[in-house]
């Protein structure tokens, strides 16, 4: 086998009790594992949304091969397959069950699109197959199996990142670096901005599952309910069975960057308001959301904020993070961009605008089995998702909630620790020992 090339590796993220650290430095990345020619054979599953995005990323790297497809929906299957004939010019495998994936030794690596509340067990069952992992945003459906994520990729050393690609954006590398440098003084504030319209989806009622969709497979380790066109195929986020909302949908990529600019893990107080103002629907989840993470120990403070229709941007933002520190505040614009205002003047100060390739970043990490070099490891998948989650709780629940970063568990209160997890629906399980 032939040594690799020199890399240029941005950032090196280690998290540890929920701390991020951010270094630059560069890279020898050995191919221990794969020859200088073979192809990284990746299989997609999900390929109703987010998963074309995940075939065009992986097509476009070298030496890297989309292998099969896998769908429990054959006609989105079969469409997805014709695609990709017509595109690239050859055939692909198609899978309806993701466990066939999972036998087939010549696949190197899953890249889950699938819905939320299957990520955590994908990510499981992967793992115990000996298959590196890229998983979508939000890592977990609930925080239980966010945990349990990381204690597969840990037990069965595989490589899981995050689909969280700002953290391959060397925009919003430099920008982290320069909270961390002191640019705008001492950091006690991030605000994460989630403004996306959602539009009145209607309530269709149930019917028969349609042909052509294992909706057994389809509901997985959810609670299975009648078949909906309400949550088939893109509106299960609005439901707590299936999504996390918009905190937990769009809303997991500025929870991560919240957490990764202040430098902190899970808060010890949460508290949360907010509801369906506008539509009559069959949306469960709230439209409007405000919560709030307090850590006392740091003197740092999160806000998120969700609307979903007619409203203002916050200096041009409507889907980013801001930043507050005491010489000034920085402006993050989706994920390739930074502005930062100093002084009581807001003299503008450094900017940027450059993005990067998060599916490339997951590469290397795979040709190379180095954890090291992901941008977006495990950890941060359990703990972006799980600041999320703690944030629908506290709405769910309706008051303030006190929390243990350390057990992971509510303080004194059992309602709120029952919505950690969820009740298991045999085979799909995620088991308490990985």
């Amino acid at each position: 086998m032939k040594e690799k090339s020199t890399l240029s590796r941005r950032v090196f993220v280690k998290k540890s009790a929920g701390a991020a650290a951010l270094l630059a430095m560069p890279e020898i990345i050995p191919s221990n594992v794969f020859g200088a020619n073979d192809k990284v054979r990746v299989a997609v599953l999900g390929v109703n949304g987010r998963g074309t995005t995940h075939i065009e990323g992986y097509m476009n790297l070298p030496d890297v091969e989309v292998a099969c497809l896998c769908d429990p929906d054959l006609v989105v299957l079969g469409k997805r397959a014709a695609e990709f004939e017509k595109k690239y010019g050859k055939k692909i495998m198609q899978q309806q069950d993701l466990r066939k994936v999972y036998e087939d030794k010549s696949i190197d690596a899953v890249s889950i699109a699938t819905p939320n509340h299957w990520h955590a067990l994908a990510t499981i069952w992967a793992c115990q197959a000996g298959k590196d992992v890229y998983v979508e945003k939000p890592g977990s459906h609930n925080v239980f199996e966010g945990r349990k994520m990381v204690e597969a990729a840990s037990k069965y050393d595989r490589i899981v990142q995050h689909g969280v690609q700002l953290r391959s954006s060397v925009a919003v590398q430099e920008a982290v670096k320069h909270l961390r440098d002191g640019l705008i003084g001492n950091v006690y504030m991030a605000r994460g901005l989630c403004y996306r319209w959602r539009d009145d989806i209607g309530d269709k009622g149930t019917e028969p599952v349609p042909e052509g969709l294992d909706y057994d497979l389809w509901t997985g380790p959810a609670a299975k309910q009648p078949f909906s066109r309400n949550i088939v195929h893109y509106n299960w986020h609005w439901t707590w069975n299936y999504g996390n909302g918009d905190v937990g949908n769009q809303g997991v990529h500025e929870t991560d960057l919240c957490m990764w600019g202040l430098n902190v893990g899970l808060p010890e107080q949460i508290t949360a308001a907010g509801g369906k103002f506008l539509f009559n629907d069959a949306k469960i989840t709230p439209e409007v959301l405000s919560s709030t993470y307090y850590y006392p120990k740091e003197k740092k403070i999160i806000e998120f904020e969700v609307r979903p229709w007619i409203t203002n941007d916050e200096k041009g933002v409507t889907v980013g993070n801001i930043f507050y520190g005491s010489e000034g505040y920085m402006v993050i614009n989706g994920y390739d961009t930074y502005q930062t205002f100093l002084g009581r003047d807001y003299k503008p100060g450094p900017s940027r605008k450059e993005g990067g390739d998060h599916f490339l970043n997951f590469i290397q990490a795979v040709r190379a089995h180095d954890k090291s070099l992901l941008n977006a490891p495990v950890e941060t998948a359990h703990l972006s998702s799980a600041l999320a989650h703690l944030g629908n709780i506290a709405y769910r629940t309706g008051r303030t909630l006190k929390f243990d970063p350390a057990t992971e568990k509510f303080i004194g209160d059992d309602e709120a620790n029952a919505l950690l997890t969820r009740p298991p629906r045999p085979p799909y399980v995620v088991p308490e020992k990985v």
